[in-house]
C-alpha cells in the first residue's frame, strides 16, 4: 500500500524560506509525477506544483520564482523548497502523486495517493 508522509511545515516571517519534503513508501516502482496542493482557510485545495519522472516541473503562476520542486528517486522523495514566502501562502500543503498521466488534469495530478498534509503559516 502506498504512503505519502509530508514534512517540513512550520512557521515563518514574510520572507523566510521553508523546505517540504514527501516520502513516498509501499513499492519499489516510481510514480509518473509527484507534485504539491495546498488549501487555506475557507479556500478550495490548488495546485501548486509538479514534477515527472524526466524531472520537468510546472508551477502555479503564484509561486513561480519563489518555489523549486525536486525530487531523489533514489529515496522516492520530493521537496518543495519554498523562498520569499508570503502571508497568501499559508496553506495546509498536500502531496500528491499519479502513476500516469491524466490528460484532462494536466499538469495539475489527479491525485492517485494523497498525504496528510502539513500546516505552513508564514506570519507578516
Amino acid at each position: 500500500q502506498v504512503q505519502l508522509v509530508e514534512s517540513g511545515g512550520g512557521l515563518v516571517q514574510a520572507g523566510g524560506s521553508l523546505r517540504l519534503s514527501c516520502a513516498s513508501s509501499g513499492r519499489t516502482f516510481r510514480h509518473y509525477a509527484m507534485g504539491w496542493f495546498r488549501q487555506a482557510p475557507g479556500k478550495e485545495r490548488e495546485f501548486v506544483a509538479t514534477i515527472i519522472w524526466s524531472s520537468s516541473t510546472y508551477y502555479a503562476d503564484s509561486v513561480k520564482g519563489r518555489f523549486t520542486i525536486s525530487k531523489d528517486n533514489a529515496k522516492n522523495t520530493v521537496y518543495l523548497q519554498m523562498n520569499s514566502l508570503k502571508p497568501e501562502d499559508t496553506a495546509i500543503y498536500y502531496c500528491a502523486a499519479d502513476d500516469k498521466k491524466y490528460d484532462s488534469t494536466w499538469p495539475t495530478l489527479r491525485g492517485d495517493y494523497w498525504g496528510q498534509g502539513t500546516q505552513v503559516t508564514v506570519s507578516s
